[in-house]
Protein backbone atom coordinates (compact mmCIF):
# COMPACT_ATOMS: atom_id res chain seq x y z
CA UNK A 1 0.00 0.00 0.00
CA UNK A 2 3.11 2.07 0.69
CA UNK A 3 4.22 1.49 -2.30
CA UNK A 4 1.19 2.07 -3.97
CA UNK A 5 0.83 5.35 -2.77
CA UNK A 6 4.33 6.52 -3.48
CA UNK A 7 3.84 5.63 -7.36
CA UNK A 8 0.44 7.85 -7.20
CA UNK A 9 1.84 10.71 -5.56
CA UNK A 10 5.11 10.25 -8.19
CA UNK A 11 2.90 9.85 -11.21
CA UNK A 12 1.48 13.12 -10.13
CA UNK A 13 4.26 15.08 -10.35
CA UNK A 14 5.13 13.99 -13.96
CA UNK A 15 4.89 16.41 -16.59
CA UNK A 16 2.27 16.33 -19.55
CA UNK A 17 4.13 14.70 -22.18
CA UNK A 18 7.72 14.53 -20.56
CA UNK A 19 9.55 11.45 -21.34
CA UNK A 20 10.37 9.06 -19.01
CA UNK A 21 14.17 9.90 -18.45
CA UNK A 22 15.75 5.83 -17.21
CA UNK A 23 18.97 5.52 -15.55
CA UNK A 24 20.10 2.03 -16.34
CA UNK A 25 23.05 0.58 -14.55
CA UNK A 26 24.45 -2.16 -17.24
CA UNK A 27 23.85 -2.45 -20.56
CA UNK A 28 21.14 -5.32 -20.32
CA UNK A 29 18.95 -3.50 -18.66
CA UNK A 30 19.05 -0.33 -20.48
CA UNK A 31 18.39 -2.46 -23.59
CA UNK A 32 15.13 -3.52 -22.09
CA UNK A 33 14.41 -0.22 -21.16
CA UNK A 34 14.66 0.57 -24.47
CA UNK A 35 12.21 -2.58 -25.80
CA UNK A 36 9.45 -1.51 -23.10
CA UNK A 37 9.61 2.15 -23.43
CA UNK A 38 10.28 3.27 -26.65
CA UNK A 39 9.49 6.66 -27.91
CA UNK A 40 7.91 7.32 -24.61
CA UNK A 41 11.40 7.09 -22.61
CA UNK A 42 15.02 8.28 -22.82
CA UNK A 43 17.33 6.08 -21.38
CA UNK A 44 21.12 6.44 -20.36
CA UNK A 45 23.20 3.55 -19.51
CA UNK A 46 26.21 3.98 -16.96
CA UNK A 47 28.17 1.11 -18.29
CA UNK A 48 29.41 -0.34 -21.11
CA UNK A 49 29.41 -4.03 -22.23
CA UNK A 50 33.14 -4.16 -21.88
CA UNK A 51 33.25 -2.71 -18.11
CA UNK A 52 33.81 -5.19 -15.35
CA UNK A 53 30.32 -4.86 -13.75
CA UNK A 54 31.46 -5.69 -10.30
CA UNK A 55 33.96 -2.52 -10.63
CA UNK A 56 32.18 0.60 -11.35
CA UNK A 57 32.91 4.00 -10.61
CA UNK A 58 30.62 6.66 -8.98
CA UNK A 59 31.80 9.28 -11.40
CA UNK A 60 30.41 13.03 -11.52
CA UNK A 61 28.51 12.30 -14.85
CA UNK A 62 26.73 9.41 -13.58
CA UNK A 63 25.34 11.50 -10.66
CA UNK A 64 24.54 14.43 -12.78
CA UNK A 65 22.92 11.92 -15.13
CA UNK A 66 20.93 10.59 -12.39
CA UNK A 67 19.99 13.66 -11.06
CA UNK A 68 17.37 14.18 -13.63
CA UNK A 69 16.04 10.20 -13.51
CA UNK A 70 13.06 9.37 -12.97
CA UNK A 71 13.38 5.20 -12.72
CA UNK A 72 17.05 3.42 -12.09
CA UNK A 73 16.78 0.55 -13.05
CA UNK A 74 19.80 -1.76 -12.01
CA UNK A 75 20.25 -5.81 -11.39
CA UNK A 76 20.35 -5.25 -7.04
CA UNK A 77 21.74 -8.47 -5.14
CA UNK A 78 24.39 -5.97 -4.19
CA UNK A 79 25.86 -5.99 -7.63
CA UNK A 80 26.19 -2.21 -7.62
CA UNK A 81 26.73 -1.98 -4.18
CA UNK A 82 30.51 -0.52 -4.90
CA UNK A 83 28.85 2.52 -6.59
CA UNK A 84 25.28 3.48 -6.48
CA UNK A 85 24.73 4.14 -3.05
CA UNK A 86 26.85 7.10 -3.31
CA UNK A 87 25.64 7.93 -7.09
CA UNK A 88 21.82 8.09 -5.56
CA UNK A 89 22.72 10.01 -2.13
CA UNK A 90 25.16 12.67 -4.26
CA UNK A 91 22.36 13.22 -7.34
CA UNK A 92 20.24 14.47 -4.25
CA UNK A 93 16.93 12.98 -6.70
CA UNK A 94 14.64 11.50 -3.76
CA UNK A 95 12.42 9.67 -6.73
CA UNK A 96 15.26 7.02 -7.17
CA UNK A 97 16.41 6.74 -3.70
CA UNK A 98 16.15 2.61 -2.54
CA UNK A 99 12.78 1.65 -1.72
CA UNK A 100 11.13 4.43 -3.93
CA UNK A 101 8.74 3.90 -7.33
CA UNK A 102 12.04 5.31 -9.35
CA UNK A 103 14.55 1.98 -8.13
CA UNK A 104 13.67 -1.07 -9.97
CA UNK A 105 16.23 -3.95 -8.97
CA UNK A 106 15.95 -6.74 -11.34
CA UNK A 107 16.47 -9.06 -8.86
CA UNK A 108 13.56 -8.47 -7.24
CA UNK A 109 11.70 -10.16 -10.22
CA UNK A 110 13.62 -13.41 -9.98
CA UNK A 111 14.45 -16.20 -7.49
CA UNK A 112 18.32 -16.02 -7.52
CA UNK A 113 20.81 -19.33 -7.55
CA UNK A 114 23.86 -19.56 -5.35
CA UNK A 115 22.75 -17.93 -2.59
CA UNK A 116 25.37 -18.68 0.29
CA UNK A 117 24.63 -20.48 2.90
CA UNK A 118 27.46 -18.81 5.19
CA UNK A 119 28.51 -15.54 4.65
CA UNK A 120 32.45 -15.47 5.46
CA UNK A 121 35.25 -13.34 3.49
CA UNK A 122 37.54 -16.04 2.98
CA UNK A 123 35.11 -17.98 0.67
CA UNK A 124 35.75 -14.64 -1.88
CA UNK A 125 33.74 -12.33 -3.52
CA UNK A 126 29.99 -14.05 -2.31
CA UNK A 127 26.51 -12.15 -2.78
CA UNK A 128 24.88 -12.69 0.47
CA UNK A 129 21.36 -12.50 -1.78
CA UNK A 130 22.59 -14.77 -4.12
CA UNK A 131 24.24 -14.74 -7.78
CA UNK A 132 23.44 -11.40 -9.40
CA UNK A 133 24.20 -12.43 -13.04
CA UNK A 134 20.90 -13.51 -13.67
CA UNK A 135 20.10 -12.00 -17.30
CA UNK A 136 21.97 -14.70 -18.96
CA UNK A 137 18.79 -17.21 -18.72
CA UNK A 138 16.05 -16.05 -20.91
CA UNK A 139 13.34 -17.13 -18.37
CA UNK A 140 14.64 -14.47 -16.29
CA UNK A 141 14.67 -11.89 -18.80
CA UNK A 142 10.73 -12.24 -19.44
CA UNK A 143 9.88 -12.74 -15.94
CA UNK A 144 12.23 -8.74 -15.28
CA UNK A 145 10.27 -7.58 -18.41
CA UNK A 146 6.86 -8.22 -17.13
CA UNK A 147 7.72 -6.33 -13.90
CA UNK A 148 9.49 -3.64 -15.11
CA UNK A 149 6.87 -2.86 -17.77
CA UNK A 150 4.62 -2.53 -15.17
CA UNK A 151 6.35 -0.13 -13.34
CA UNK A 152 7.16 1.96 -16.03
CA UNK A 153 3.27 2.08 -16.68
CA UNK A 154 2.76 3.01 -13.45
CA UNK A 155 4.75 5.88 -13.07
CA UNK A 156 4.03 7.34 -16.30
CA UNK A 157 0.02 6.31 -15.54
CA UNK A 158 -0.63 8.41 -19.02
CA UNK A 159 0.92 6.09 -21.13
CA UNK A 160 0.02 3.13 -19.19
CA UNK A 161 -1.25 1.42 -22.16
CA UNK A 162 1.40 2.33 -24.22
CA UNK A 163 4.15 0.93 -21.94
CA UNK A 164 1.71 -2.68 -21.50
CA UNK A 165 1.60 -3.00 -25.50
CA UNK A 166 5.19 -2.30 -25.52
CA UNK A 167 5.56 -4.99 -23.02
CA UNK A 168 3.38 -7.83 -23.92
CA UNK A 169 5.00 -7.14 -27.85
CA UNK A 170 8.52 -8.12 -26.55
CA UNK A 171 7.43 -11.11 -24.66
CA UNK A 172 5.82 -12.82 -27.53
CA UNK A 173 8.87 -11.72 -29.62
CA UNK A 174 10.83 -12.98 -26.74
CA UNK A 175 9.12 -16.58 -25.87
CA UNK A 176 9.70 -17.21 -30.20
CA UNK A 177 12.99 -16.47 -30.04
CA UNK A 178 13.70 -18.36 -26.59
CA UNK A 179 11.90 -21.72 -27.75
CA UNK A 180 14.20 -21.19 -31.27
CA UNK A 181 17.66 -20.88 -28.89
CA UNK A 182 16.80 -23.86 -26.70
CA UNK A 183 15.96 -25.96 -30.28
CA UNK A 184 19.58 -24.56 -31.30
CA UNK A 185 20.86 -25.48 -28.22
CA UNK A 186 20.44 -29.00 -27.99
CA UNK A 187 23.77 -30.02 -29.29
CA UNK A 188 25.18 -28.16 -25.99
CA UNK A 189 23.61 -30.30 -23.51
CA UNK A 190 26.56 -31.75 -21.56
CA UNK A 191 29.37 -30.28 -22.94
CA UNK A 192 32.20 -29.28 -20.42
CA UNK A 193 33.30 -25.96 -19.69
CA UNK A 194 36.43 -24.38 -17.67
CA UNK A 195 35.16 -20.91 -17.01
CA UNK A 196 36.74 -17.78 -16.02
CA UNK A 197 34.11 -16.14 -12.94
CA UNK A 198 30.70 -16.85 -11.64
CA UNK A 199 28.96 -14.62 -14.34
CA UNK A 200 28.07 -17.52 -16.61
CA UNK A 201 26.26 -19.65 -14.38
CA UNK A 202 22.91 -19.34 -15.14
CA UNK A 203 23.81 -19.72 -18.60
CA UNK A 204 25.26 -22.86 -18.21
CA UNK A 205 21.76 -24.38 -15.89
CA UNK A 206 19.48 -22.79 -18.82
CA UNK A 207 21.40 -24.94 -21.27
CA UNK A 208 22.47 -27.83 -19.61
CA UNK A 209 26.48 -27.40 -19.93
CA UNK A 210 29.02 -28.28 -17.09
CA UNK A 211 31.54 -26.24 -15.49
CA UNK A 212 34.38 -28.71 -14.87
CA UNK A 213 36.68 -25.73 -13.06
CA UNK A 214 36.82 -22.08 -12.79
CA UNK A 215 39.70 -20.04 -13.69
CA UNK A 216 39.48 -17.85 -10.55
CA UNK A 217 40.31 -20.04 -7.22
CA UNK A 218 37.54 -17.82 -5.20
CA UNK A 219 34.72 -15.70 -6.65
CA UNK A 220 36.68 -12.39 -7.15
CA UNK A 221 40.29 -13.47 -6.57
CA UNK A 222 42.22 -13.19 -9.57
CA UNK A 223 44.03 -16.22 -11.34
CA UNK A 224 47.44 -17.45 -9.57
CA UNK A 225 50.14 -19.64 -11.42
CA UNK A 226 49.84 -22.22 -8.89
CA UNK A 227 45.82 -22.42 -9.66
CA UNK A 228 46.36 -22.35 -13.14
CA UNK A 229 48.33 -25.47 -13.29
CA UNK A 230 46.76 -27.46 -10.90
CA UNK A 231 43.41 -27.38 -12.99
CA UNK A 232 45.74 -27.65 -16.37
CA UNK A 233 46.43 -30.62 -14.27
CA UNK A 234 42.65 -31.47 -13.50
CA UNK A 235 41.61 -31.13 -17.32
CA UNK A 236 43.90 -34.23 -17.97
CA UNK A 237 41.64 -36.54 -15.97
CA UNK A 238 38.49 -33.93 -16.93
CA UNK A 239 38.96 -32.76 -20.37
CA UNK A 240 36.70 -29.89 -21.25
CA UNK A 241 35.80 -28.64 -24.70
CA UNK A 242 36.90 -25.14 -24.03
CA UNK A 243 37.48 -22.27 -21.83
CA UNK A 244 35.05 -19.78 -21.76
CA UNK A 245 34.97 -16.16 -20.65
CA UNK A 246 32.87 -13.11 -20.84
CA UNK A 247 33.97 -10.03 -22.97
CA UNK A 248 35.08 -7.86 -20.08
CA UNK A 249 37.40 -10.24 -18.22
CA UNK A 250 41.43 -10.68 -18.65
CA UNK A 251 41.82 -12.89 -21.45
CA UNK A 252 45.80 -14.09 -20.72
CA UNK A 253 45.01 -16.46 -18.34
CA UNK A 254 41.90 -18.54 -20.07
CA UNK A 255 44.15 -18.25 -23.44
CA UNK A 256 47.28 -19.80 -21.41
CA UNK A 257 45.80 -22.87 -19.80
CA UNK A 258 43.30 -23.34 -23.25
CA UNK A 259 46.84 -23.31 -24.92
CA UNK A 260 48.40 -25.54 -22.86
CA UNK A 261 45.54 -28.06 -22.68
CA UNK A 262 44.67 -27.88 -26.86
CA UNK A 263 41.19 -26.55 -26.84
CA UNK A 264 39.76 -23.31 -27.85
CA UNK A 265 39.64 -19.93 -25.64
CA UNK A 266 36.10 -18.75 -26.47
CA UNK A 267 35.21 -15.07 -25.48
CA UNK A 268 31.28 -14.49 -24.88
CA UNK A 269 29.54 -10.99 -24.82
CA UNK A 270 28.20 -11.91 -21.59
CA UNK A 271 25.75 -8.64 -22.23
CA UNK A 272 24.51 -6.13 -24.36
CA UNK A 273 27.73 -4.65 -26.30
CA UNK A 274 30.16 -7.16 -25.41
CA UNK A 275 30.62 -8.20 -28.80
CA UNK A 276 29.99 -6.33 -32.61
CA UNK A 277 26.68 -8.82 -33.10
CA UNK A 278 25.57 -8.26 -29.23
CA UNK A 279 23.53 -5.28 -30.15
CA UNK A 280 20.81 -5.91 -28.30
CA UNK A 281 19.14 -8.51 -25.79
CA UNK A 282 18.31 -10.46 -29.26
CA UNK A 283 21.84 -10.56 -30.48
CA UNK A 284 23.04 -11.12 -27.06
CA UNK A 285 21.75 -14.55 -27.18
CA UNK A 286 22.11 -15.32 -30.78
CA UNK A 287 25.59 -14.48 -30.84
CA UNK A 288 26.37 -16.55 -27.85
CA UNK A 289 24.88 -19.58 -28.82
CA UNK A 290 26.56 -19.30 -32.46
CA UNK A 291 30.20 -19.18 -30.43
CA UNK A 292 29.59 -21.89 -28.26
CA UNK A 293 27.95 -24.50 -31.32
CA UNK A 294 30.90 -23.41 -32.92
CA UNK A 295 32.95 -24.80 -30.03
CA UNK A 296 30.57 -28.23 -30.30
CA UNK A 297 31.18 -28.50 -34.00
Amino acid sequence: MKMLFSVLLWAAALPACAALNVFACTTEWGALATELGGDKAKGYTATSGLQDPHRIEARPSLIARARNADLVVCTGAELEVGWLPLVQTQSGNARIQAGQPGYFEASSAVRLRDRPARLDRSLGDVHPAGNPHLHLDPHNVAAVAAALSERMAALDAGEAAYYRQRGKSFLERWSTATMRWEQQAAPLKGMALVVHHQDLSYLLDWLGLREVGALEPKPGLPPSTAHLAELLDRLKRTPARAVVHSAYSDPRPGDWLAQRAGVPSVVLPYTVGGTERAKDLFGLYDDTLARLLKVAG
